[in-house]
């Protein structure tokens, strides 16, 4: 029987959706979500919401200020990209892209994991509908599972043996709804937007936005989160 896993909870449509299917396979969750300077975070009070509404046993918010690096228009006074085709967010990797952000939260992931005792982490990266970045392809999981099993006293005294999973990363976004309505995520709880408004509106026109409102337009349902426009 599945035990205990650990869940790294945005509050965005993905981790949503990944919290779910990690519910659904039986673990009892614990979940960790990370307030790192961010200009959305809304999606912080989102993941409060969503991990309430999953029935997390647990739920962690750690502070990082990864403000004190720049680099992002998510974590500097840098504009972010509104209106973008698809074409145009497929190249590239875009000004919201935050330096080793998923590395950094993977990490202190894992040492959730080893403190609880959980062997299994499941993270909502996709590689598929996503804007570029390069900390969200298969292959980076896969390296970051060998680093957890090499770098831990659990794994190394044969105690836990890691398993990053990562169940949305060759799913379109549109499938990615659709799996997660099968499985009663409630997605009005969630937030996406990279520029919301002050009391926490989604802009509409952000990569996150276009990219979650095509993915429900393609899955034949309506998007029940707030919008400016």
């Amino acid at each position: 029987m599945p035990g205990s896993a650990v869940v790294l909870l945005s509050g965005g449509l993905d981790s949503a959706t990944t919290a779910a299917v990690a519910r659904s396979q039986g673990f009892e969750l614990h979940a960790i979500s990370f307030d790192y300077g961010q200009r959305h975070r809304v999606e912080l009070e989102a993941a409060r919401r969503v991990g309430q509404s999953l029935g997390v046993k647990r739920h962690v918010t750690m502070p990082i200020d990864l403000r004190s690096l720049g680099g992002s228009a998510l974590t500097a006074q840098l504009e972010v990209p509104k209106g973008r085709t698809h074409e145009e967010m497929s190249r590239g990797i875009p000004i919201t892209y935050v330096p080793a952000r998923n590395t950094v939260f993977l990490s202190l992931a894992l040492g959730f994991a080893e403190v609880t005792g959980a062997a299994d982490i499941f993270v909502g990266v996709n590689a598929l509908d996503y804007s570029g970045y390069p900390d969200c392809r298969p292959e980076y999981i896969a390296a970051f599972e060998a680093l957890a099993n090499l770098a831990t006293k659990a794994s190394v005294e044969g105690r836990l043996r890691f398993k990053i999973h990562a169940p949305l990363v060759n799913l379109t976004k549109a499938e990615i709804i659709r799996a997660g309505a099968r499985l009663g995520v409630d997605y009005g709880l969630t937030r996406s937007c990279y520029d919301p408004d002050p009391e926490g509106v989604a802009c509409g026109a952000c990569d996150a936005c276009l990219l979650r409102l095509a993915g429900f337009a393609e899955a034949g349902l309506t998007d029940p989160a707030p919008y400016q426009r």
